[in-house]
């Protein structure tokens, strides 16, 4: 049974920083893509951040233009725990941020086939 568990949300003031952790059983992420998305009150989840899985041979790295230079996402394989680290944190970041796994190189639309349950980051 495929389970992505989600953590490190809370409350911050603009400016400061929040780590969120993925934890995953019954996948990995040397074979999959990972991925964080975000979904705001009132508007659709978007995606924030993806990384290709280990082994994928197209991919790589992605973030959306709101993030950049400003949020890392990262893996750790032997903990199967997938990271996404936030600095510099806005108001407009604030949501419920939610882990997803992919196919082995893309996170994108249809290709998602995990998620996680959502971690609250609130920014104000």
């Amino acid at each position: 049974q495929v389970q992505l568990v989600e953590s490190g949300g809370g409350s911050v003031q603009p400016g400061g920083s929040l780590r969120l952790s993925c934890a995953a059983s019954g996948v990995s992420f040397r074979l999959r893509c990972g991925a964080w998305f975000r979904q705001a009150p009132g508007k659709e989840r978007e995606p924030v951040a993806s990384l290709s899985g280990a082994y994928a041979t197209r991919g790589g790295v992605n973030y959306s233009e709101s993030v950049k230079a400003r949020f890392t996402i990262s893996v750790d394989n032997a903990k199967s725990t997938l990271y996404l680290q936030m600095n510099n944190l806005k108001p407009e970041d604030s949501g419920m941020y939610y882990c997803a796994a992919g196919v082995i190189s893309s996170c994108v639309g249809g290709d998602v086939q995990y998620w996680g349950q959502g971690t609250q980051v609130t920014v104000s």
